[in-house]
């Protein structure tokens, strides 16, 4: 038996080649859009997925503040930040995050599943997320990927 046959083959990071994709978060639910954008980002979804290289293709996000939340998650859900100062602890509802700026919460969402080190924040400048339906990476010539409304 020939034990030279079982090597394993690490890919290159000469060898990925990076795809544009597009996704309408209209009427999607926000955790289940999330997981999908992360696992689009990170390459999980290509046969030569290697954890320690970024090989994950870039996404748009588009009609973020169409975005859809189950339960009673737009009166309760809430995001706590601690300034670092005393008093300076920062609470903001999820329905106040969407009027302000409703591109943060499905960057706070992707963020969170994500790695937490170096290659976790290269791989999170994949992600471009915009309020409404224009973007302007129209020059990568983006592919609109048709998920289903859960």
């Amino acid at each position: 038996m020939n034990f030279l046959s079982f090597k394993t083959i690490s890919a290159k990071k000469s060898s990925f080649i990076k795809s544009w994709i597009i996704i309408d978060a209209k009427n999607q639910i926000l955790g289940r859009l999330s997981t999908k954008i992360a696992c689009i980002i990170m390459g999980k979804h290509k046969p030569f997925f290697s954890p320690n290289i970024n090989c994950g293709d870039h996404v748009i996000v588009i009609n973020s503040n169409k975005i859809k939340l189950t339960g009673k998650k737009w009166k309760n859900k809430k995001y706590i930040h601690y300034t670092g100062y005393p008093g300076g602890q920062k609470i903001i509802s999820i329905q106040d995050l969407l009027n302000k700026d409703s591109r943060s919460i499905i960057y706070k969402s992707v963020k969170g599943m994500l790695p937490k080190n170096r290659l976790g924040r290269l791989i999170f400048k994949n992600l471009h997320v915009y309020p409404k339906s224009e973007h302007k990476h129209i020059a990568q010539k983006p592919i609109l990927l048709k998920l289903k409304n859960l």
